[in-house]
């Protein structure tokens, strides 16, 4: 605890000496931190869907920098200190896990989820959807609307259930389509997709998540197609649909899953 206590307490003070002496963080605010904040947030997330743990080691350092550097912020502007801000994380955890600090009984995860959602209505949250971040990329907050829900009993029982609803949904978006509509089949279209996602959580999969990894596994391929059209001495953009269909797959034999 030492070794760690004292790795912390470091890192503080390089942050607090950067701050005072540094030219380029005398200047940051936290408005001009923000976008580079996301920057870290994304890169961190790259390395945990690469299973890259060198990188989440180092992401996660540039992450923690950060936190230090807004709290400074916050000290300087007499808003808050870093202190404040790991007593309020600390209060917070504990207040929200009465069946490990206090005498609430949990059977499940899902017992936890729906104790939280109670304790956050009791401290003036008046939804269950206000703590969904209005900044977060459409696909995750479809997801974290769709959890939320669930804690309050707003769920169906089954898979079966949520996939008949995108059956439902994808009739709707083809009269739509029919329809020639363009407000139309932009409100359908988001519902399919909504639903998708939806399933997508019943099947306990990462919507956003698993789409990374198919783009990456499409822009692998693609590149991998262009290298071999280049070696036959031909350019994608002179080349047919079938041509390119036949490169692309051999490079989907050859590619890993």
């Amino acid at each position: 605890m030492d070794t760690l206590s004292n790795s912390f307490l470091k890192l503080v003070q390089i942050m607090n000496e950067l701050r005072e002496q540094c030219p380029w963080d005398k200047k940051q605010t936290i408005h001009t931190l923000r976008p580079m904040t996301i920057e870290e947030t994304y890169e961190l997330t790259e390395s945990i869907t690469n299973n890259n743990w060198q990188g989440m080691k180092e992401e996660l350092g540039d992450l923690l920098l950060h936190i230090l550097f807004y709290a400074r912020i916050g000290q300087e502007q007499k808003q808050f200190t870093l202190n404040d801000v790991i007593e309020g994380i600390s209060k917070k955890l504990i207040e929200r896990h009465p069946h490990i600090y206090g005498d609430v009984k949990v059977n499940d995860e899902e017992d936890v989820k729906r104790n939280w959602e109670k304790i956050k209505l009791k401290e003036g949250k008046k939804s269950v959807l206000s703590g969904v971040p209005t900044a977060l990329p459409a696909m995750v907050k479809a997801a974290r609307i769709q959890e939320k829900a669930k804690k309050v009993g707003f769920e169906w029982d089954n898979k079966e259930q949520v996939w008949d609803k995108v059956e439902e949904e994808i009739v709707e978006l083809k009269e739509a389509i029919a329809l020639q509509s363009i407000e139309k089949i932009e409100e359908e279209f988001g519902d399919v997709l909504f639903s998708l996602i939806n399933y997508a959580r019943f099947l306990k999969v990462d919507a956003e998540g698993v789409l990374e990894k198919t783009n990456k596994k499409f822009i692998h391929r693609f590149t991998q197609m262009e290298t071999i059209a280049l070696s036959q001495g031909k350019n994608l953009a002179d080349m047919s649909l079938h041509e390119m269909d036949a490169i692309w797959n051999e490079v989907k034999k050859q590619a890993p899953k």
